[in-house]
């Protein structure tokens, strides 16, 4: 036995025989819980994380945001909404969420810090349904489920907002027909173009930013129907497929024209999640429970699957 250790051991028998051993546990670590609580009847739909490992949820009842920390899921309202809906959601590395704001017809950034809505944008006076929002470092496009149309916020210097919004005309493949047309969207692995999913006819569709013009992606044959959320990472497209309660796993090519679906994640927990974003080796997706029907003491929660 080394020195030091018999001294210890030595030191540990003497504490012992005059009684006055105190031992101490280790503490365990704890993981992050894989499933959490939101408040009741929160409706969330909304989904994004960071920065740090903090997530935001948008309420489709009140327009609320809640934050709760991924290590405990315990979290509270930070900022209250207008009483129209906040859909999808993204943050930047400036402290800001850039929100789609649904039947409301707008777009909000709120200042993490302080929950207070920095701008707000009326998109459109036409009957819309602003769903959800991508951020390209340069830019921020905001898609219509009731309207070929994307919103682009320019983001100046220094990621200033711009004073207004412009529209970009969906044109070429995209057809609109009834029910929720464009959904989700998210950049292609090239950052070239942006991909965005129509709800009822579950084609995945490439678009030009900068004229809208659209091509439908080659998926195989197969079809994303009820896709909503979509998450990129490298050439991984993640869609929720929300009343499926699956997750596609898509693998794409480089410039984002064909795709191969290599798997689909389902889970007993899913109870129609909606939109979908990443930490770590998970995917958090928020239930907004379509099927039943909302009272404000109905449960909703958060789940975590592996990738």
């Amino acid at each position: 036995m080394r020195p030091a250790i018999l001294k210890t051991a030595l030191s540990a028998l003497i504490v012992s025989a005059l009684g006055l051993v105190s031992v101490t546990v280790p503490a365990q670590a704890t993981s992050k819980p894989d499933v959490f609580a939101l408040p009741n009847g929160f409706q969330p739909e909304g989904i994004a994380i960071g920065p740090g490992p903090y997530a935001y949820f948008g309420s489709r009842a009140t327009g609320d945001i809640y934050r709760a920390d991924l290590r405990t899921g315990k979290g509270s309202v930070i900022s209250k909404g207008p009483g129209s809906p906040s859909l999808g959601l993204k943050t930047d590395g400036r402290g800001r969420l850039f929100v789609a704001g649904g039947t409301g017809g707008d777009a909000r950034v709120i200042d993490l810090r302080t929950g207070e809505v920095v701008k707000s944008y009326k998109l459109t006076t036409d009957p819309a349904f602003v769903n959800d929002v991508i951020l390209t470092g340069r830019a921020a496009y905001f898609t219509d489920s009731r309207n070929p149309v994307l919103y682009k916020l320019d983001l100046g210097r220094g990621g200033s907002l711009p004073d207004e919004a412009v529209k970009i005309p969906l044109s070429g493949a995209i057809q609109y027909t009834t029910g929720n047309n464009a959904n989700g969207i998210a950049p292609s692995p090239d950052r070239k173009s942006l991909l965005i999913v129509q709800s009822n006819t579950g084609k995945l569709f490439e678009v030009d930013p900068s004229s809208g013009v659209t091509t439908e992606v080659d998926l195989g044959g197969e079809l994303l129907t009820n896709g909503d959320g979509l998450l990129l990472s490298g050439r991984t497209l993640y869609a929720v497929l929300n009343r499926a309660n699956t997750v596609a796993v898509i693998s794409l090519a480089g410039d984002g024209a064909s795709g191969k679906i290599a798997k689909r994640l389902t889970d007993p927990r899913f109870d129609v999640p909606t939109t979908v974003a990443a930490y770590g080796s998970r995917l958090y997706l928020p239930n907004a429970r379509f099927t039943t029907t909302p009272t404000p003491d109905t449960p909703y929660n958060v789940v975590a699957v592996k990738r």
